[in-house]
């Protein structure tokens, strides 16, 4: 037995190794309800995501009934001139040109968030900073050697990120991260930026489960009903167990 739990433990001792060395994510704080959140997620998406990266599971139709539009406003604001209504929200960039410029076809979106995490999104979206070295002049501090440039520099403005030294578990000297620096501001001020990131990350949550605004609601009326028939159930039971006792 002894032997099988530490077989166990040095499987899993690289995983928990990487894991302890992964960025901090900070707290996304979405709300798929909040609806004026989710309008302006999507265009921000729409604007900035959807001429590289798709998101073929979800319908411009099924926005208007989700997000509170009308077809007309889901027409005049979130849709391409050659787009429909019925059709879903895809990219017309060709997946073989895609692969030549960015050395990969940009992923399709529609589950992002079910694989990465709202926390991971929301924190990857503003960890973008100037590296001369990269391709695009960008790297990330979520995702090292990222290939994808920073599509809302014109709203972050440009960021360098800053270092401390720390002792590593050898007691060596380390350079870790500490913060980001603005270099150039953007066209939003640093709070309104996590705010379009927030409303972006929401968005997309929301599109890796469209369902779940439905669940939710349904869920407060479940619990409701529990509750009630819990009453119920107990007074029935003490009805007939009455005479026995």
């Amino acid at each position: 037995m002894k032997k099988l739990i530490v077989a166990l433990l040095l499987a899993v001792a690289p995983v928990l190794s990487q894991a302890s060395e992964g960025a901090h994510l900070h707290d996304a704080n979405i709300d798929i309800s909040d609806q004026a959140s989710l309008q302006r997620g999507a265009r921000t998406f729409v604007n900035y995501c959807l001429s590289c990266h798709s998101a073929k599971y979800q319908r411009f139709n099924r926005l208007a009934k989700d997000l509170g539009l009308t077809k007309q406003e889901v027409k005049e604001n979130l849709m391409f001139v050659t787009d429909k209504i019925g059709d879903t929200m895809q990219v017309a960039m060709p997946s073989e040109e895609a692969a030549k410029w960015f050395g990969k076809a940009p992923p399709d979106l529609s589950v992002i968030a079910r694989a990465r995490g709202a926390d991971w999104i929301y924190t990857y979206l503003q960890s973008f900073y100037q590296d001369d070295s990269r391709p695009w002049g960008v790297n990330n501090e979520v995702f090292k050697d990222v290939g994808m440039p920073n599509v809302l520099w014109e709203l972050q403005g440009a960021q360098k990120p800053v270092y401390k030294t720390e002792k590593d578990m050898a007691g060596n000297d380390t350079q870790v991260f500490d913060h980001f620096e603005q270099v150039s501001p953007g066209s939003q001020s640093p709070e309104e930026f996590e705010e379009t990131v927030r409303d972006l990350t929401n968005f997309l949550v929301y599109v890796g489960e469209p369902i779940q605004l439905k669940r939710h609601q349904m869920g407060k009326w479940v619990l409701l009903f529990i509750a009630v028939f819990f009453v119920l159930a107990y007074l029935l039971k003490k009805e007939y167990w009455k005479d026995v006792h």
